[in-house]
């Protein structure tokens, strides 16, 4: 089992907003039905943001939330995983109204604040924009920051953990790592854990074969074996980053959240889309893919039963 491959499912994130893809889920009932839909394709975990229904705007509304949740968990066995990252433009409070209400399986945790640049995607759609608000939202993260400082990470940690929460520690640079290990090192995390390399993020390490051994080294060096991992890249170089660290030993990531192609020119039009064509990889290089309760095995969840939703 160890040898099995997990796919994570990002399904709308907090970056890409409605111009960008007709098939991009932006109501509640979207995300829940193309989450079912990934997993049945084979996506063992669904990383989870919410939508406003209305606005199409990421939110905190813990009505939203709840309904997501329950409506995802009543028709799949999937590894829940909730964003505490929210949106650039919400503050922590926000970010974790939901997931301490709700206390899952698995929650993502940023490992450091950071420039976290979407603005250069606006200039593409000038113009052509479906709701008044894409616009200045992209642009407004010129001069943003997405916040985690210290105190952000150990109150993350030590809130969501004391109900049995793990996490996916998304690591956008090589400081990442370091900070992940200043926190091993004063016990708010438990090992082993499960981190997510995060490449070709403006405001985080590039992408790149290189970048991606200089950072599993990195992570290698810091933790020895204590450690399960997996590679979100961004646009294009989804299916590519994710193929080589799978091949390398990683787990992997697809999804909305991250890109919106299924090759060159063409846009996906699911995440089940891009969940089939990575599992069709990976299967194609002999390798077998994890179920959910294997992930859950794998990666020390508390299981699906413990959860508040």
């Amino acid at each position: 089992m160890a040898d099995k491959k997990i796919i994570s499912c990002a399904i709308t994130g907090a970056t890409h907003t409605p111009t960008m893809s007709p098939y991009l889920p932006v109501t509640p009932d979207a995300i829940i039905e193309q989450a079912i839909a990934a997993a049945e394709a084979g996506a063992a975990i669904l990383h989870l943001h919410a939508r406003d229904p209305e606005t199409q705007r990421p939110t905190a509304d813990l009505g939203i939330w709840f309904h997501i949740l329950r409506s995802i968990r009543a028709r799949t066995n999937a590894v829940l995983n909730m964003t505490t990252g929210g949106s650039t433009y919400m503050t922590i409070e926000e970010r974790l109204r939901a997931p301490l209400a709700a206390s899952p399986e698995l929650c993502s945790c940023n490992m450091g604040s950071m420039n976290f640049g979407t603005y250069m995607m606006k200039d593409k759609y000038k113009g052509k924009w479906l709701n008044d608000w894409e616009e200045d939202y992209l642009e407004a993260s010129r001069g943003a920051i997405f916040r985690n400082t210290f105190a952000d990470i150990e109150h993350i940690m030590t809130e969501l953990g004391a109900g049995g929460t793990r996490f996916e520690f998304e690591c956008y640079d090589v400081g990442h790592l370091y900070n992940l290990a200043h926190m091993v090192d004063r016990g708010f995390v438990k090992l082993p854990m499960f981190i997510q390399i995060i490449i070709g993020t403006l405001g985080g390490i590039g992408p790149g074969p290189e970048n991606l051994n200089f950072m599993k080294e990195t992570a290698d060096r810091l933790f020895g074996k204590e450690f399960k991992w997996s590679v979100l890249a961004g646009g294009r170089h989804q299916m590519n980053m994710g193929t080589m660290a799978a091949t390398m030993g990683g787990n992997v990531r697809v999804g909305l959240e991250d890109s919106l192609y299924a090759g060159r020119g063409r846009m996906a039009t699911s995440n089940a889309e891009q969940v089939t064509m990575i599992r069709g990889v990976l299967e194609g290089l002999t390798m077998e893919i994890a179920s959910p309760d294997e992930a859950r095995a794998m990666l020390g969840l508390k299981g699906a039963d413990k959860v508040k939703f």
